[in-house]
């Protein structure tokens, strides 16, 4: 098992530890959330920095990482709007892309096609990271600026979400068997 997997695993493990300090819905709560959250979110770019630097690319990663992404963000999205703090209908939208583009790579694989991440791609997770982190930290980001930044985040995430599953979807549609 090398660094970069168990950095995934380690990620995994972070979710219901992030979930719990979310749903205690206190100050100290969200703040510990969000470091949780911050530091899985970390993982996620160190593990697949350290797997490319150090040639050490694995199934086990390919097929993990990303699920260990959407376990991340759904589970905080979910508690979002659990906690009324996340428009429902954003979370579907956001959530069902997820599964589709997800879908659309497993046929690719399919078909021998590897799905790297487009610079969109990665756009929208960082712009989705931005937005959930100030989420969690509603109370104190309002009370600071006056204003809620994590739904404005929010919303760009999701027009970054939608675009780039589009873009995927466009792209990939010409080189993948529908049959």
């Amino acid at each position: 098992m090398n660094l970069p997997n168990l950095l995934t695993i380690g990620r995994i493990i972070l979710v219901p530890i992030f979930m719990i300090a979310l749903l205690i819905d206190t100050t100290v709560g969200h703040y510990l959330a969000a470091l949780v959250f911050v530091v899985a979110s970390f993982t996620d770019f160190l593990d697949g920095y350290l797997a490319r630097k150090n040639n050490q690319i694995t199934n086990f990663g390919k097929i993990m990482d990303p699920l260990a992404d959407k376990l991340l963000v759904s589970a905080a999205l979910i508690c979002l709007v659990e906690l009324g703090d996340a428009p429902a209908w954003i979370v579907v939208l956001i959530l069902g892309r997820e599964f589709a583009v997800t879908g659309l790579r497993t046929l690719a694989a399919n078909d021998g096609i590897v799905v790297a991440a487009s610079m969109l791609g990665k756009y929208k997770t960082v712009t989705q990271m931005i937005a959930l982190v100030l989420l969690i930290l509603k109370a104190q980001v309002v009370a600071f600026c006056g204003y809620n930044l994590g739904i404005i985040f929010l919303y760009v995430a999701l027009f970054l979400t939608l675009y780039s599953g589009y873009d995927y979807f466009v792209k990939l549609s010409k080189q993948i068997s529908w049959s």
